[in-house]
């Protein structure tokens, strides 16, 4: 969620219940490779199409595993999460935005498809305990960094041992001092690193690493 987005009324796409007039309308998109027709509605982040910064996400990020449980964070009307869906069938995929409206619009988008594998809620009722192998998103940039470092503090850490996380985030909105900050947050379990560049745009790759490689970068720090 990279560029700002406002329903009839002024709202902003990451308001909880958009007040605006529910109008739907029908899209063709091209999502990996994966032409299809999706649902929008206005109060909902990208609207009017594939916004750049998730068409760059969707370009870029590595293909995921074939089985595991994935988040898509901040689904919006779940471009990512129908990407992750196709090629990852037998994978169990959560997405999660805070507006009811993008929730129900990636739940029936899923189900369009045939995909019975996405679970679309809002985060109050993403199961507390659930971690994930993969996370992909296009976060709320502009919700301010305050509720956007907790948003990410929320999420990433639950990564499993070996698990990813892929963000796109805008170059003059601060792309590089997220990745510094993610790296001084998450302390030495995370690598942080940019993982792309296109278009203005940098995909941050956040690695957990495995206990085994934990165990390897302690013992060579306590030989220096």
């Amino acid at each position: 969620m990279s560029s700002p987005q406002k329903g009839e009324q002024g709202e902003q796409y990451f308001s909880a219940t958009p007040h605006s007039e529910d109008r739907r309308r029908v899209l063709t998109v091209n999502l990996r490779g994966h032409t299809v027709k999706v649902e929008v509605s206005n109060g909902v982040f990208s609207a009017a199409g594939l916004d750049k910064g998730t068409a760059v996400l969707l370009k870029e990020a590595p293909t995921p595993p074939r089985e595991g449980t994935f988040l898509d964070l901040g689904c919006g009307w779940g471009p990512l999460t129908l990407a992750l869906g196709f090629e990852s069938p037998q994978a169990t995929i959560w997405a999660v935005d805070v507006n009811d409206r993008a929730v129900e619009l990636t739940r029936r988008n899923a189900s369009a498809h045939g995909l019975s594998n996405v679970s679309a809620v809002t985060e109050h009722e993403l199961p507390e305990s659930t971690s994930f192998d993969l996370i992909w998103s296009n976060p709320p940039i502009r919700i301010g960094k305050e509720p956007l470092h907790q948003l990410l503090m929320s999420y990433i850490p639950r990564l499993t041992e070996g698990g990813r996380a892929y963000l796109v985030v805008q170059k003059h909105l601060g792309s590089d001092s997220l990745i510094t900050w993610l790296s001084q947050t998450l302390g030495t379990e995370f690598a942080v690193s940019r993982y792309a560049i296109s278009k203005g745009f940098r995909i941050i790759e956040v690695a957990r690493s495995t206990s085994h490689s934990t165990q390897r970068i302690t013992e060579e720090t306590v030989n220096e």
